[in-house]
């Protein structure tokens, strides 16, 4: 059993990630992680994604199918099963995600900054503007891990879709921004890994060179999934692709938790 720490950097390409982000690339090249590539569900939108990767199942299924369906999850989800287990769960994440798992609509004061056991996501500190910068975000993420030690974590940063939407996924901006999140995340990723946290950083989907996403090319769908275990050996740069839709079954199983039997893809462990 472990905990984890799920890193969804919105937007994040894969091509983008394997050419720029260097310490997990030099995690990977000394294999002390493994990175897949995931095929995105579509459509490639970011809140139909982020219910695709917390209940495992497709958009036609769940029936959050565009950002603009403001409502509670009704599925079997990662943050509910984790609760369920009578673990602790916690996220700093985009406010969309607290619409999704706490309370619909959001209230951008009370809903702001949580610490509620009976909500799913208990410890939440959640931000409304695209542009609220990641470090900011990275920063509360590890406060909540120092403070609250969660067993699941999700951090979730905007800067990579608003850099990507601002100035096009070819621009130097987009390019930089992954490597400035990367360096944002190397000694956090040296300090969870000492907590025991199994870490795993990926993307809800990608986005094109006119600062676009929702379609079907793999600039708008491919996204990498990073894999990093405390004291495990990784498995290098795999070449495999694998589904969005495992995401949630694996982290449940590392968590000891319920698999829900909507859950219908293998866990990757």
């Amino acid at each position: 059993m472990s905990k984890v720490i799920l890193v969804l950097s919105d937007a994040l390409r894969y091509d983008t990630a394997k050419a720029n982000m260097g310490f997990l690339g030099h995690l990977v090249e000394t294999k002390q992680a493994g990175l897949f590539k995931i095929i995105g569900e579509l459509p490639s939108m970011s809140r139909p994604m982020y219910e695709t990767i917390h209940t495992g199942i497709p958009s036609s299924a769940h029936g959050i199918v565009t950002n603009s369906i403001v409502r509670l999850s009704n599925k079997p989800n990662i943050f509910q099963s984790v609760k369920g287990a009578g673990k602790v769960t916690a996220a700093a994440a985009y406010y969309w995600y607290s619409e999704l798992y706490n309370c619909a609509p959001y209230n951008s004061i009370d809903d702001k900054e949580v610490d509620d056991e009976r909500l799913n996501i208990q410890h939440g500190r959640f931000y409304t503007q695209d542009e609220y910068p990641d470090i900011e975000l990275f920063n509360s993420a590890a406060h909540l891990v120092r403070k609250f030690f969660p067993d699941y974590l999700l951090l979730h940063p905007m800067g990579m879709d608003y850099h990507g939407e601002a100035f096009g996924s070819d621009s130097s901006q987009y390019r930089n921004h992954a490597i400035q999140q990367d360096a944002w995340l190397a000694p956090l990723i040296i300090e969870w890994k000492e907590r025991g946290y199994t870490i795993f950083v990926t993307g809800d989907h990608g986005i094109n060179a006119d600062g676009g996403h929702g379609g079907t090319t793999p600039e708008q769908r491919e996204v990498p999934f990073y894999w990093i275990q405390p004291n495990v050996k990784g498995r290098g740069d795999t070449g495999e692709a694998i589904s969005h839709l495992q995401i949630a079954p694996t982290i449940l199983k590392l968590l000891d938790a319920p698999i829900p039997s909507t859950m219908k893809h293998p866990p990757l462990i």
